[in-house]
């Protein structure tokens, strides 16, 4: 029996390479301190800052900070369970949640696990948590809009695709009502929805749901929730994981719209996980990086240029502010990388004006490229004007006597400020929209009562839709109020403004 020394050495290679295949090449250390969220660690001297590493009982964490002796640790679940001596492997790899079609409709954690007791999510796809932003090459200019389907936003403070809006205001000044009628408003856009749920209530994270359930928003939303009841690493990496779901999507060419609710609570854990691995505090005990911190995930908000499939991740961060201070450290930070804020008023909110926007601080920096030619017609005088009535309000209340001209400025400005008011989860179409701000700007409100001013709009959208469709339509093909378009729209008026005199009569 012959031996074949080729054959021989082909084998012994073979041999050679599945024993160094099945080496574990993984660095092990071992847990020398643990406690509230963070483990430090020692032994792991090649590991990288935000790589992922893995406890021996399988609950993963995030290298935070690498010291010259150990590694400070995150922990991404209970780390109740984790014990000193524990050993713990590197991965080589960062940070990643699973992305897909599959996660459309579900409720999950920052980690892709479901929250909501329908089984496991099932793909294929990872994506890290955090990337690189999209450079100026890439992007193409904000101008398409985006409708939130509220009056008050779309004509004063517009929101285009890939843009940054934050809302800013008070505890309880509806700031979330902002945002989930805009989710509400996307049915059948096309636009997928991501909702980040930072440190909020699980009653309130429940809420938000049941709500997008109930108007058939579930059907294109992904809800991301890290509750307060959450440790905090968790709460720290929500937003990114928000981030990294709706880039899956927008890298398809698709459009999405990722709300953060909120990132003062994000801030507070980033600032929680700091001050616990000894990072040296600055301006209200927050590290000095939090702007980098929020920077680096509101700069993935971008509408990419058509090489790139020209998809679009618009962005609608959340800031919670204390007793109307907007120029504390946080909400200053979030302004300054945003393209515009809309500001909730806590006394307009008491006083019955919902959504509370505050026209002289809120502001887009996009503006009129976000809006139809319709709606940039009609409305282009109307942040001007309300702020003038504003003003006048204040100076009324002295008690001066007014000339007519000035009455008859504030008792529009009345009834304009009634036709802005929108009950939530009634977002209307932008027709609609331009219409009812058409007809209010033009005077056609000024012989109805302020208290039956919504009344009157419900009645002439509805005169519009079924008795002068082809209007509407015109507006909704074409986006513009031409002169032809504008004509036939006064004639309408006109003829709605003597019904409603019969109507009111009654």
């Amino acid at each position: 029996m012959k031996f074949n020394a080729g054959e021989i050495a082909s084998v012994i290679q073979q041999e050679i390479e599945d024993f160094r295949s099945s080496i574990d090449t993984a660095e092990v250390g071992r847990v020398v301190e643990v406690g509230d969220g963070i483990a430090r660690v020692y032994g792991l001297s090649s590991a990288m800052s935000g790589e992922m590493v893995e406890f021996q009982n399988g609950v993963r964490g995030q290298v935070f900070n690498l010291e010259e002796n150990s590694v400070g640790v995150i922990i991404l679940g209970d780390y109740l369970e984790i014990a000193e001596g524990m050993e713990v492997r590197t991965t080589g790899a960062l940070l990643s949640i699973p992305v897909g079609e599959s996660l459309i409709g579900r409720v999950i954690d920052p980690l892709g696990n479901a929250l909501d007791g329908k089984g496991a999510i099932v793909t294929s796809e990872m994506r890290p948590l955090e990337t690189m932003a999209p450079g100026v090459a890439q992007r193409q200019p904000v101008k398409q809009p985006l409708q939130t389907g509220i009056k008050a936003v779309d004509a004063m403070t517009p929101i285009g695709r890939g843009q940054r809006e934050l809302i800013i205001g008070d505890r309880k000044t509806g700031k979330t009502a902002v945002a989930l009628d805009a989710i509400i408003n996307q049915k059948e856009s096309g636009v997928i929805c991501v909702y980040v749920a930072c440190g909020q209530r699980a009653s309130s994270v429940a809420g938000v749901v049941d709500a997008l359930q109930r108007h058939g928003a579930m059907d294109y939303t992904v809800v991301v929730s890290a509750t307060a009841s959450d440790p905090a690493p968790l709460q720290y990496i929500a937003p990114y994981a928000g981030a990294a779901i709706a880039e899956y999507f927008m890298y398809q060419g698709k459009h999405t719209l990722v709300i953060y609710d909120d990132l003062s609570k994000q801030a507070v854990a980033y600032r929680q996980l700091s001050l616990l691995m000894r990072r040296p505090p600055g301006r209200e005990a927050y590290p000095g990086d939090v702007f980098y911190c929020h920077s680096r995930l509101l700069e993935r908000a971008a509408k990419l240029s058509d090489e790139l499939g020209g998809g679009s991740m618009t962005a609608l961060p959340i800031i919670e502010t204390l007793e109307g201070e907007v120029s504390a450290y946080i909400p200053t930070n979030v302004i300054s990388i945003t393209d515009g804020q809309i500001y909730l008023e806590p006394d307009l909110f008491f006083a019955g004006v919902r959504p509370a926007i505050n026209v002289g601080i809120s502001v887009s920096r996009v503006g009129g490229n976000a809006q139809t030619k319709a709606m940039k017609k009609v409305a282009g005088s109307l942040r001007l004007d309300l702020a003038a009535f504003r003003e006048l309000e204040a100076f009324a209340q002295l008690g001066t006597e007014l000339d007519k001209a000035t009455q008859q400025q504030l008792d529009r400005g009345y009834r304009m400020v009634e036709l802005l008011k929108q009950p939530q989860f009634q977002p209307l179409h932008f027709a609609d929209q331009v219409i009812s701000i058409f007809a209010g700007g033009k005077g056609y409100f000024d012989k109805v009562p302020v208290s039956r001013v919504q009344e009157a709009e419900k009645l002439l959208l509805q005169f519009m839709r079924e008795e002068k469709s082809e209007v509407r339509n015109a507006l909704i093909q074409s986006g513009q109020l031409d002169s032809e378009t504008e004509q036939a729209l006064v004639a309408a008026l006109n003829e709605f403004e003597k019904r409603w005199v019969s109507h009111a009569a009654k």
